[in-house]
């Protein structure tokens, strides 16, 4: 049936129920082989051999400075609006 013992039968119809789908014999099947595959390529990836870098350390602080400068009123700022409500927007309710 599966070539290999990673994940079986029983763990795709465990996977199903909790996704609540309905799977045919034949889907659970082709489950059992494909998430299989899946799993034994992340395992040959965690095999590949990673070394850390640090990157360019010649970037200095590249922030810019903060600067205190007057905000919109809030009159003016809403005056565009379509449509307002005291000093806030108003928009169409999503749920």
């Amino acid at each position: 049936m599966e070539k290999n013992n990673l994940i079986k039968k029983e763990d795709v119809e465990y996977l199903a129920n909790l996704a609540r789908i309905s799977l045919t014999e034949d889907e659970k099947e082709d489950l059992v082989k494909e998430l299989g595959k899946i799993i034994e390529y992340v395992s040959q990836l965690s095999k590949v051999e990673t070394k850390v870098t640090t990157g360019d350390i010649s970037i200095t602080n590249v922030f810019r400075e903060d600067k205190v400068k007057n905000s919109t009123n809030t009159e003016e700022m809403i005056s565009g609006a379509p449509d307002k409500e005291d000093n806030f927007f108003k928009v169409p309710r999503i749920i």
